[in-house]
């Protein structure tokens, strides 16, 4: 199929499509009998739209879940001005408790409480849950058998990252307010935190900030419940751009 073509389809197809597309699902889109590109002629399609659209309105962006179209940060706050509605907010308990699991996973909710000084709230994991941020990746084989959570496809999607490495090092997180503005979050402290530090670097003894990412890496490699994380060797070639 014609080079110029095949990039005018996989455009249409990805305004269209209401979540991120990997290459076997756009390969899939097209018939046996038709022209169908190979792999390869996609990837290279879709490296030569990234570059069309640099310095645009819109972006050709590579996420966990595959390619999308998107509007570029720098004009999110003109676009936002389309809706009405505004975005829900999040408490600074509910960011903590993300970066946590983001960082330090698996880990159980009792750990999370142990490094945070107090209780996790119900509400926080059920609306991380249900933002489909955050699963269960297994239960930790001690007195209780301890859900042990994890982030999700979802969870990278929405901040923009193709995979945990690409999170900053937890000791360059210094404002949790500024990790992602459009979460929003509230001025006040929920009252479960009211005798609670932010949890910056200072949060987590020095020790554990150094090892940090160390352990996560570690925790996720061995962790056979963390398939939603890692894509098969199959899937990361698909995702990834020549």
């Amino acid at each position: 199929m014609e080079l110029k073509k095949l990039k005018n389809i996989l455009e249409a197809i990805l305004l269209s499509a209401d979540k991120p597309m990997d290459v076997r699902h756009l390969e899939n889109l097209f018939e046996l009998d038709e022209d169908r590109p190979s792999r390869d002629e996609i990837r290279q399609a879709l490296k030569e739209l990234e570059g069309d659209y640099d310095d645009r309105g819109m972006q050709l962006k590579q996420v966990s879940s595959g390619y999308r179209m998107q509007i570029p940060e720098d004009y999110a706050t003109w676009v936002a001005r389309l809706w009405e509605e505004k975005p829900p907010r999040y408490s600074r308990a509910l960011l903590e408790t993300l970066v946590l699991i983001a960082y330090r996973q698996p880990i159980t909710r009792g750990e999370i409480e142990e490094i945070r000084g107090v209780s996790v709230s119900s509400n926080i994991i059920k609306t991380l849950s249900e933002r489909e941020w955050i699963r269960v990746l297994g239960h930790k084989d001690v007195p209780g058998k301890p859900a042990m959570y994890g982030s999700t496809r979802e969870f990278l999607d929405y901040f923009n990252l193709k995979s945990l490495d690409e999170l900053p090092a937890l000791s360059e997180i210094k404002d949790l307010d500024k990790i992602h503005p459009e979460l929003g979050l509230e001025e006040g402290m929920d009252a479960e935190d009211e005798k609670t530090p932010e949890l910056a670097t200072e949060a987590v003894d020095e020790s554990a900030t150094e090892n940090t990412e160390a352990e996560a890496q570690d925790e996720i490699t061995e962790s056979p419940s963390n398939e939603v994380l890692e894509a098969s060797d199959e899937s990361e070639a698909e995702a990834q751009v020549s």
